[in-house]
């Protein structure tokens, strides 16, 4: 790749020069003499071969190829300021990255208003979000490539902050055979249908939770694409209310009367990594994950403010 020929310091005083309104201004706010801030512009349109000003009476104009220059040239002076002070933040012990991985049943909504607060907050801290399903979150965790993790288990050696749980309902196509019995239901009466159940993404020791006496059982990849076949009349199955509310209000899926075990609501669980210390940027979004767990799905929310 060939060396850029002009500097951010170049930059930067052509910058003040059109900011401040002239050379004279660019030198007062630069702390530099004025002839060398007419030096610095002059040689650098010598380096670009692109006349950058002209003179219009007694000012100094930018040119249309000046115009569009400095347009860019703001992006790149702000984007080596922000890598500077990332540079510091990090020296001070603030993290470059946070990676979380979370349960896909997790309430997607939640995590939005955590990580839009987080944002403002982050001094260039980016986050690695990661979604599992069942046992494939804790794979992550004790593997060392997460720094936390939200989970609907208990993870035998980590201390997790409790949750809120996350309600599973019994649902089925209102067409399907199970509703066509206009009776509560047993377990006897699933025996005989399709069940649609989600694959366990860990692969040392998956689980299956839920009830699974179906004699026909069919395996997804995720609780979107089970969402669907439920939906479009194939199987049964429990599904996170939160994200079938609008299919149920249309129509669409409809709980199952259950004489016991239509719902479950397992508890989820906020783990940290026990391989290094929590650095600041990950200890805000921790507190800002707790703050927005208990906030109402429906609740409006407004994306904080930058300072």
């Amino acid at each position: 790749m060939k060396a850029p020929r002009v500097t951010l310091d170049q930059w930067r005083t052509l910058q003040a020069v059109v900011d401040h309104g002239g050379f004279a201004q660019a030198a007062e706010i630069l702390h530099r003499s004025q002839s060398s801030v007419s030096y610095t512009v002059a040689r650098m349109q010598d380096q670009l071969g692109v006349p950058l000003l002209r003179i219009d009476g007694r000012k100094a104009v930018l040119t249309e190829a000046g115009e569009v220059l400095l347009r860019r040239s703001r992006q790149l002076v702000k984007s080596a300021s922000q890598l500077e002070d990332l540079a510091h933040h990090m020296e001070q012990g603030w993290e470059a990255e946070v990676r979380l991985v979370v349960d896909a049943a997790y309430p997607n909504a939640r995590l939005v208003r955590a990580l839009t607060a987080f944002m403002p907050q982050s001094r260039g801290c980016r986050v690695r979000l990661r979604e599992e399903v069942l046992s494939g979150v804790e794979e992550v965790l004790l593997e060392g490539v997460a720094d936390l993790a939200i989970s609907g288990f208990s993870i035998p050696g980590y201390l997790g902050t409790e949750m809120s749980s996350v309600e599973f309902v019994a649902v089925a196509h209102p067409e399907h055979p199970l509703h066509q019995l206009h009776r509560e239901l047993n377990f006897q009466d699933l025996e005989s249908q399709l069940q649609v159940v989600i694959r366990d993404s860990g692969r040392q020791q998956p689980r299956d939770v839920g009830w699974l006496g179906a004699e026909q059982r069919w395996t997804v990849g995720s609780l979107a694409t089970a969402a669907t076949f439920i939906s479009s009349g194939l199987g049964f199955g429990w599904l996170p209310r939160h994200m079938i509310e609008r299919e149920i209000c249309e129509g669409v899926l409809k709980p199952l009367p259950m004489d016991k075990g239509g719902s479950r609501n397992p508890q989820f669980y906020l783990y940290s990594s026990k391989d290094k210390p929590l650095g600041p940027a990950t200890q805000i979004l921790i507190e800002l994950i707790r703050n927005f767990d208990t906030a109402p799905l429906s609740a409006p929310f407004a994306a904080p403010q930058q300072a």
